[in-house]
């Protein structure tokens, strides 16, 4: 209530300040005569009052007393008083000099000025350093606070309670720690007793606690989804303390405690790689990255950096994207080590001057088209850009002697009912069949690869990785949720029942580096990716999150499947099984083989009709090519019962 007091206007700070001077004034001459009101002088009292209030008025004007908001009083403030009250008092004394010096009289004793000047500096002062600290105190006090539950009694915890109290912005008062630690319940710290986690649901029904704080570092995910269902339950706001490396110095402002997000509550524990084995692959060698500019090529890029490379080539057609990963680079990467190549994948030529230019010994093919919807409307682009553009660096990774070659691909490449998955998966069967015909020693050398010696044995590896859908990437549902709850709503979603797989774009880009890494050739490298989301669910958490409720402040709005979606993604189709690896989290899947020769043949056909544009004869092909490939809630569903009317 004290907060929203307003400011008082400057006329009465003004007022007030003339009415301390003349009490200090009178003081002064009480104090003077032992408080005996008999020795007074009304006349020369009453005479002196008015002068030094004329004087101050205006000393009191242009040094603008009266500038400074009283409640937020500074040092500032305190020299601009001393100020006026030297100039003030200084005045009447020149003024007693002169009368003493011509006329052998004064305006008042100069006792009465020392003992004015003290005491008007002091009032003036005092009152508004009372005024602050009442309204510090009515800040501070345990009604106006938000209160606040810490979990976890630790260091990051114990340093997020100082924090709190000491920075008078925060309006947030601590009344409980909660840890899993036993040893640690019943203890005090900072006056404020720790309590074990099983008893949080009691302590926020008693004490109707506003927020929790996560103060605890690596908290597994599950737990943690678990204490923000808790809270969003009670109506708790959770927020979140930053991580150790965005401390600056070994500290953090109350600032930077922020709401959680909800990629903090559907990450998994961080898939540990080989780091010795990429770095054993990658130090001192050249890496070429395509699709540098997305978001997977941006954070492979970045992940490749600390294998300190001899050079990381970065190559997309996105000119402003590419710009900026390069200004990036340039702020992190004091070595420098990396070059720019504009291109398009898919132009031959173009992409043989990069390889012939710098040679790479890896490859990371990122570059690809991947929204569902749009590709659905323009399948000759879709297997322009995702085959032939694959077709193309696959090509040339053998031909210039690339040591390995890794597919960024995706779960919906498994039974596609999309154009997009569909090209993914045709892509995949090009380099998985490419390699093999190498390895029997079968191939027939043409088109790209009639440059290549009939006796030659590949010597490139090529390796393909599978995942969900990544957590913040371009297209991600999540960024589109957040920007539709800004604006009030509605959030959409496709349907009820919809399902999606999630993963953070580290951990998908450690999948890829860990899959060059082990990679011997022709793998196909899936990931554990956990349970699946249900999206309606995570659109619900999300407005929890921001302190709304669903379907009172933020309305949920079902508007269908988009042309080619489906309702599961999946990692394995039918006719696949999975081999363990040495990594828990990462299997091989276990595929049919393909006759390359064939398979040349189909993909050629199959891009001469995209180089047409014709888009239903690309689509019918595509389904000869990957005979699993059924669409779903799209215009090509036609070509499907035409091809059973057939059979």
């Amino acid at each position: 209530m004290f907060s929203k007091i307003n400011i008082l206007p400057r006329w009465i700070i003004f007022s007030i300040d003339l009415f301390i001077s003349i009490s200090s004034l009178l003081l002064a001459y009480f104090i003077k005569s032992n408080f005996d009101i008999n020795d007074l002088n009304f006349e020369e009292l009453n005479r002196n009052l008015f002068i030094l209030t004329l004087i101050n008025s205006l000393v009191f004007f242009n040094v603008k007393t009266y500038a400074g908001i009283v409640r937020y009083t500074s040092s500032q403030d305190s020299f601009r008083i001393l100020f006026a009250i030297i100039i003030s008092n200084g005045f009447l004394f020149l003024a007693n000099l002169y009368l003493l010096g011509f006329y052998n009289t004064q305006l008042m004793p100069t006792m009465i000025l020392v003992i004015n000047g003290l005491c008007s500096f002091l009032l003036l002062i005092t009152y508004r350093i009372l005024v602050k600290y009442f309204f510090m105190y009515i800040k501070n006090l345990k009604i106006d606070k938000r209160k606040v539950i810490i979990y976890g009694a630790g260091e990051t915890g114990i340093t997020t309670k100082r924090t709190l109290d000491h920075d008078s912005d925060v309006n947030m008062n601590v009344i409980a720690f909660v840890d899993d630690d036993e040893r640690k319940t019943g203890k005090v710290v900072d006056s404020v007793k720790i309590f074990h986690s099983s008893d949080l649901i009691k302590i926020i029904e008693a004490e109707r606690v506003h927020d929790l704080v996560l103060a605890t570092p690596n908290l597994p995910t599950e737990l943690k989804n678990k204490i923000v269902d808790i809270c969003l339950d009670h109506g708790v706001k959770v927020l979140n303390v930053p991580p150790l490396s965005n401390w600056v110095n070994g500290h953090f402002k109350a600032t930077q405690i922020q709401n959680i997000n909800i990629e903090d509550l559907l990450e998994r524990q961080a898939i540990q790689i080989d780091e010795k084995s990429i770095e054993a692959q990658i130090h001192g060698t050249r890496v070429l990255v395509t699709g540098a500019a997305g978001s997977i090529g941006r954070e492979i890029v970045h992940q490749l950096v600390k294998y300190k490379p001899q050079l990381i080539i970065l190559s997309d057609v996105a000119e402003s994207a590419l710009h900026e990963l390069q200004l990036e680079l340039h702020d992190l990467n004091t070595e420098n080590n990396f070059t720019v190549f504009i291109g398009d994948v898919r132009n031959y030529e173009r992409m043989k001057i990069l390889f012939d230019t710098f040679k790479p010994h890896f490859v990371y093919h990122a570059a690809a088209y991947k929204h569902v919807p749009m590709m659905e409307n323009n399948p000759s682009e879709a297997i322009r850009t995702n085959v032939l553009g694959t077709k193309v660096i696959a090509d040339l990774s053998v031909k210039f002697l690339v040591r390995k070659f890794v597919m960024v691909s995706t779960d919906k490449a498994v039974n596609p009912t999309n154009v997009m998955g569909a090209s993914k998966r045709i892509a995949e069967i090009y380099v998985q069949s490419l390699y093999e015909s190498f390895e029997k020693n079968d191939v027939i050398y043409e088109n790209g690869l009639s440059h290549l010696n009939h006796s030659a044995k590949a010597k490139t590896k090529f390796i393909t990785t599978r995942f969900g859908n990544v957590l913040g990437s371009n297209g991600s549902v999540i960024p589109r949720f957040k920007a539709q709850i800004q604006k009030g709503g509605p959030i959409t979603v496709t349907h009820s029942e919809i399902t999606r797989f999630f993963m953070t774009i580290p951990e998908a880009c450690r999948l890829v580096l860990e899959a060059g890494a082990m990679g011997k050739g022709g793998e196909i490298f899936i990931f554990d990716m956990g349970k699946s989301v249900k999206i309606v669910e995570l659109a619900k958490k999300m407005i929890k999150l921001s302190g709304l409720v669903p379907e009172q402040d933020i309305a949920i709005e079902f508007t269908g499947l988009r042309p080619g979606e489906k309702l599961y993604e999946e990692l394995l189709n039918d006719l696949e099984n999975t081999i363990p690896t040495h990594h828990t989290k990462i299997m091989i899947a276990k595929v049919r083989d393909y006759c390359f020769n064939e398979v040349s043949k189909d993909i050629d056909k199959l891009i001469q009709l995209a180089n047409l544009y014709e888009d239903v004869a690309v689509v019918r092909k595509m389904k000869n090519i990957v005979p699993e490939y059924k669409s779903n809630n799209s215009v090509y569903e036609e070509l499907d019962r035409k091809l059973v009317t057939l059979n």
